[in-house]
């Protein structure tokens, strides 16, 4: 009889005791390594092997895994890595990856204790943003299918039973967001059948805001025009510069026009929990549903995005199915009733609940409120560099954690160079992004490990280049 258990647990317990010391080991000394490095065609080659019929013994694979994939991931566990907004995870959390591994719960539903940690992981996110305490919604991979499940949620308010059976058919739906907005939410109109054109991209003012007099002119053309106005779509921190949407007029806007109220905090949602920027997620909690990803600021390792619904029963009707071999029951491992699958696209879904719960109950809201000050600090030290130097200009306003800064008398070119070269010699991990026609240095400060002395000198490698 076969089996994929090893004849002698010995011999894996020494190995997973060998890999758990050498991954702490490599956590405590991540600032020694390089950020980033690029893999060597060798070790590209590697993986385009043919598919196996025969087993390796782990231990010769974990040997492979130093060698040619530990060295060459993205990076973003190192304190100079400032690319796009990727969080730095925390040995917590690397810690209830392994207990979730063990477990391997399928959280789709069934009465379990995965379900409880998952409902209890909702409860503190509605807490977090100021929803109530009725808040339904689900954990997913990230803000891409959270913002997905929201204009599923926004199509079914407008459509209802009906949308569901027969698609969309013939109606003009329309949507709202601001120029700013996520590739996302385009995409997730696309997915939802809606088509991305039906999105409207709202212009921003001067602080990179939807500019809510354009919004209101949008509105009234569109429905002089027949179309169906059903979402407005605010951002709770842009991707390129960290921008806050007024979400308050947005809740009256969508409230006076019958609109569904969304908001895309995929990062920006968790300066709820800083006593200092709370001012600028007011109204979040007037949303009809909320995205974001505790794999960001909250420093979970990925992935773990979350949607929150403020009605339960319009995200029930949006996703549940009944079906003969998934029905629920009043008792047995069958009962738990409401199950995540019925509130979401996902059936088959791991224990992502378990890292989530760990961390926020290890570090506690305040320590994580506080990493939230400490990076946006960072972003106004960095700021300040440019703003002192004559070689490095500002290019957006910083209110958050982003800085988006351009070098005077550099082309595109020459910058994008310059950030390329950054990476390949493992030094630093800023992305780019253009603003008003011009290709920025962009550096999102969002790991807990980054420090002061990271941000000077990161300065004082560009000016040392430039």
């Amino acid at each position: 009889m076969s089996t994929l258990d090893p004849a002698d647990w010995s011999a894996l317990r020494a190995l997973g005791h060998k890999m758990l010391d050498d991954m702490v080991d490599h956590l405590a000394g991540i600032r020694e390594k390089p950020v980033w490095q690029p893999m060597p065609q060798q070790v590209r080659g590697s993986f385009t092997a043919p598919l196996p019929a025969s087993g390796t013994a782990p231990e010769a694979l974990y040997e492979a895994f130093q060698a040619s994939i530990q060295p060459y991931v993205s990076g973003n566990t190192h304190p100079r890595f400032m690319g796009w907004v990727h969080g730095g995870g925390n040995p917590v959390s690397m810690l209830a990856e392994l207990l979730t591994g063990a477990m391997n719960a399928n959280c789709g539903g069934r009465d379990h204790v995965g379900i409880a940690v998952e409902r209890q992981v909702i409860a503190w996110a509605a807490e977090m943003l100021g929803m109530p305490a009725s808040t339904s919604g689900v954990l997913l991979t990230g803000s891409s299918m959270a913002n997905f499940v929201a204009v599923l949620c926004a199509r079914y308010k407008a459509l209802g039973a009906e949308g569901r059976r027969e698609g969309v058919n013939g109606q003009k739906l329309v949507a709202y967001a601001s120029a700013g907005v996520h590739r996302c939410v385009p995409g997730a109109m696309d997915m939802a059948g809606l088509g991305s054109d039906s999105l409207r991209r709202i212009p921003v003012d001067a602080a990179f805001r939807m500019d809510l007099t354009a919004l209101r002119e949008t509105i009234a053309a569109d429905k002089a025009a027949g179309h169906r106005p059903f979402l407005i779509v605010g951002t709770a921190g842009t991707v390129d510069v960290g921008a806050f949407d007024d979400l308050n007029t947005l809740a009256d806007i969508a409230a006076a026009e019958n609109c569904w109220f969304h908001v895309d905090g995929a990062f920006g949602a968790l300066a709820a929990l800083s006593p200092t920027l709370t001012p600028l997620t007011n109204g979040i909690g007037r949303a009809d549903s909320v995205a974001f990803d505790f794999h960001k600021w909250a420093q979970v390792t990925y992935d773990a995005g979350c949607v929150l619904v403020r009605d339960r029963e319009i995200e029930l009707a949006t996703f549940a199915q009944a079906t003969n071999y998934l029905a629920a029951a009043q008792r047995g491992l069958a009962g738990g009733f409401l199950w995540p699958c019925d509130l979401g696209p996902d059936l088959s879904r791991g224990f992502r609940a378990l890292k989530v719960w760990m961390t926020i109950s290890a570090y506690g809201s305040d320590a994580l409120g506080g990493i939230v000050d400490d990076t946006c600090a960072l972003a106004q030290r960095l700021a300040a560099h440019v703003n002192a130097s004559k070689r490095l200009e500002l290019l957006a306003p910083v209110k958050l954690n982003i800085v988006c800064f351009g070098i005077n008398g550099f082309t595109d070119a020459q910058t994008a160079d310059l950030v390329a070269d950054l990476h390949e010699e493992g030094t630093f991990a800023p992305s780019t992004t253009t603003i008003g026609g011009r290709l920025a240095i962009r550096a999102a400060i969002v790991n807990h490990r980054t420090t002061a002395a990271d941000i000077d000198a990161l300065v004082e490698e560009i000016l040392r280049r430039v």
